[in-house]
């Protein structure tokens, strides 16, 4: 025999309530920090020079020799050269954790 149990009747609006409390949760913890991250990236990039140290996507060391519209020219050793596109390089780790020092003690 399979009994039916009747749902209470406030049970709708708490169920609309807790999805819209998920959504705000992934906003916050998920989507807002990497658009932030994005954003930072742009920047970077946008603001490439000669002489920065950059970090490919594969992982390669270098410093910036030739800055062009959609592509860099990054120096890896003495005399050896390569061209990279602009949305494949990142600030290199030790350029990075001083930006974020700076801006910390700026926002101070």
């Amino acid at each position: 025999m399979i009994l039916l149990q009747a749902s209470p009747a406030g049970g709708g609006f708490s169920g609309i309530f807790m999805i819209v409390a998920l959504i705000v949760i992934f906003y916050f913890f998920m989507i807002r920090p990497q658009q932030k991250r994005q954003k930072e990236i742009r920047k970077f990039r946008d603001g490439l020079q000669k002489g920065d140290n950059v970090v490919t996507a594969g992982g390669i060391y270098g410093k910036i020799c030739e800055v062009r519209p959609t592509n860099i020219v990054v120096e890896i050793a003495q005399g050896v050269k390569i061209t990279v596109d602009k949305g494949s390089v990142y600030p290199s780790a030790a350029d990075a954790n001083q930006a974020a020092q700076q801006d910390a003690n700026a926002s101070k």
